[in-house]
């Protein structure tokens, strides 16, 4: 019997990789975002290549009840989730007191929120059928705070806590959480974010979204807790550990300061 992934902001980067990966090695898959062309398309392809059943549901995640709006609706369909993949997020770079409140309160609910509701919506299940895995998109970001990005640092931040504590939780009981962390990465969110110029990018060879969905859904099979994608991002969320906070955030303001 083929198991079903259900992956959330799949319509593109890390997410639409996520869902070729998880696809290939013949699972099921429940496609979650706002553009349900993309979705069609995406479900197009896989199913005529792995041969697979794609459900789409096109859902905008920021909304606070829409978790339970796609948890009742696979319980009306019958589909049980084995894999809950949550990926949707996304940033917004510039100083806090500047930046437009309705767009980072929409940032909170979908990056905190909407995941945690997920969690606590099909963990449930999980738990009651004694299998299943969990993985969650965090970032590099999670380690450190981030000005000119406060609050999707600190979001980040809460996916790292949140994935680690509920995967004790449940550690005995044959479920996985994965906070999978990518540091850098060419993808939608570099644009959505306008971090084009940013010296986190800019001029940079920084990972493709296929590569980090490949490494997260090892990371995830495999039970690990916290997955940091690249030898030099772990090396230096090692590091972080070890320095002073007060130069771990100038650091990283330098780093997200945009090119002159």
């Amino acid at each position: 019997m083929k198991k079903v992934a259900l992956i959330t902001g799949a319509s593109s980067g890390i997410g639409m990789e996520l869902a070729r990966v998880h696809a290939s090695k013949g699972n099921n898959l429940v496609l979650v975002a706002r553009r349900k062309s993309k979705l069609d398309e995406l479900k197009k392809e896989l199913e005529h290549q792995f041969k697979i059943s794609v459900y789409v549901i096109a859902k905008d995640l920021s909304e606070q009840n829409s978790a339970q709006d796609v948890y009742d609706e696979l319980k009306q369909q019958d589909i049980q989730i084995e894999y809950l993949v949550n990926n949707a997020g996304f940033g917004d770079y510039g100083m806090f007191y500047e930046a437009d409140w309705v767009k980072e309160s929409h940032m909170i609910n979908l990056n905190i929120f909407t995941l945690t509701n997920f969690c606590k919506l099909f963990l449930k299940d999980m738990v009651a059928n004694g299998s299943g895995k969990i993985m969650n998109v965090a970032s590099t970001a999670a380690f450190q705070p981030g000005p000119s990005m406060a609050v999707y640092f600190a979001t980040k931040a809460y996916v790292l806590s949140f994935s680690e504590a509920i995967g004790n939780e449940v550690l005995d009981m044959g479920i996985t959480v994965t906070a999978l962390c990518p540091g850098a990465t060419e993808s939608g969110f570099m644009a959505a974010a306008s971090l084009e110029k940013s010296k986190l990018f800019k001029g940079k060879n920084i990972a493709t979204s296929k590569e980090v969905a490949e490494f997260g859904y090892a990371a995830m099979m495999k039970g690990k807790a916290v997955a940091v994608h690249g030898i030099l991002n772990s090396f230096l969320t090692n590091m972080i550990k070890f320095a002073p906070r007060s130069l771990v955030v100038k650091v990283t303001r330098k780093m997200l300061d945009k090119v002159k």
